[in-house]
């Protein structure tokens, strides 16, 4: 009988393959971790020599210059404007153009703050004997205390980072991002040394949105004279809806003769009158209104008026002066229309 073969085929199971967004989401979270232990590493480097450069900048009767070439110039132009909106006057200068006639702009009342990861950008280093010679100060940001820039500075402070995010380890990315985060630390503490307020800080950010809200009073958004509706205390309902027809404020102020605002008539107190029946005609308003309204001075900020409007749950203030004499009145439709809310 003749011999049989037999063929096992044995089916193995491939490894699955890593997926594009897998692998971009692990690279993405490898970066982070770096970045971020960058940012942590600067905490243990920081000694007296960060108080002596705040010490410094406090000092500077000038501006504070920040200049930096390449990635480093990216991130000196943002530390540049962060000192700038946080009270700490300052503007940014390229080192190849400083040594082709900017450095005019640089006197012996300012701050030099200079940033590069090597400490040896030979475009800085050009500069620098021309800056000490006419007596600016030296701030060297760099990730090398023992390069030439470092040991030139009045302060040298250390913002490098052990390894970049980049598989190369040649793209500046966790040593750009370390040098960014000690700006901000040195931005910060200036603010803080100098008591640096809210008002301050929206006076050189009057257009955005955070201006608005720091910037902006009441006064500058209520509705005053004949817009603010309103009602003398000897009124009718009727009196009242007409008043608030011709308003379009959902509301009218009740008032006496000298103007003093006794209460107010909202769309809420005209469904609660409908509830009970009452005759609208011939009801005083005097007996439906809310007395102790809400109420406004015309020289708080827009902002606050939204607070109030959001705490006590109501979409109207009356504005009032010190006396408690009607002014003004607002809605919630007007903070919205003036970007306050």
């Amino acid at each position: 009988m003749p011999g049989r073969v037999f063929v096992i085929i044995s089916a193995m199971t491939a490894p699955a393959e890593t997926s594009p967004a897998s692998s971009a989401i692990a690279a993405a979270k490898e970066v982070l971790a770096i970045e971020a232990q960058a940012i942590t590493d600067l905490a243990d480097h920081l000694d007296e020599r960060f108080g002596e450069a705040i010490r410094i900048l406090l000092q500077c009767r000038g501006r504070v210059v920040v200049s930096g070439i390449g990635k480093s110039g990216h991130i000196a132009r943002k530390i540049a404007a962060t000192f700038a909106s946080t009270g700490t006057p300052a503007f940014f200068v390229h080192p190849a153009e400083a040594s082709h006639g900017d450095l005019g702009m640089v006197t012996r009342d300012d701050v030099f703050v200079a940033l590069s990861n090597s400490g040896e950008t030979s475009e800085l280093l050009t500069i620098i004997p021309v800056l000490k010679r006419q007596g600016a100060k030296l701030v060297a940001l760099t990730g090398n205390p023992a390069s030439t820039l470092g040991r030139e500075a009045d302060v040298h402070l250390y913002a490098g980072a052990k390894q970049e995010a980049c598989p190369l380890n040649l793209a500046p990315t966790a040593s750009t991002t370390a040098a960014l985060a000690l700006g901000d630390a040195i931005a910060v503490a200036l603010m803080r040394a100098r008591g640096f307020t809210q008002d301050e800080f929206a006076r050189s950010h009057p257009g955005g949105a955070l201006g608005r809200k720091l910037l902006t009073m009441v006064r500058d958004v209520m509705r005053s004279g004949d817009d603010a509706p309103r009602v003398p205390i000897t009124a009718t309902l009727t009196d009242a809806l007409l008043e608030m027809s011709r308003g379009r404020m959902g509301m009218t102020a009740v008032v006496d003769q000298a103007q003093t605002v006794k209460g107010v008539f909202t769309d809420g107190d005209l469904r609660r009158a409908i509830g009970k029946g009452l005759d609208l005609r011939k009801t005083p308003i005097n007996d439906i209104m809310s007395a102790n309204p809400r109420t406004i001075g015309p020289d708080r900020l827009a902002a606050e008026a939204v607070e109030i409007m959001e705490r006590s749950k109501v979409t109207q203030l009356l504005v009032v002066d010190e006396g408690g004499h009607l002014v003004g009145a607002l809605n919630i439709h007007d903070l919205f229309r003036n970007k306050v809310v």
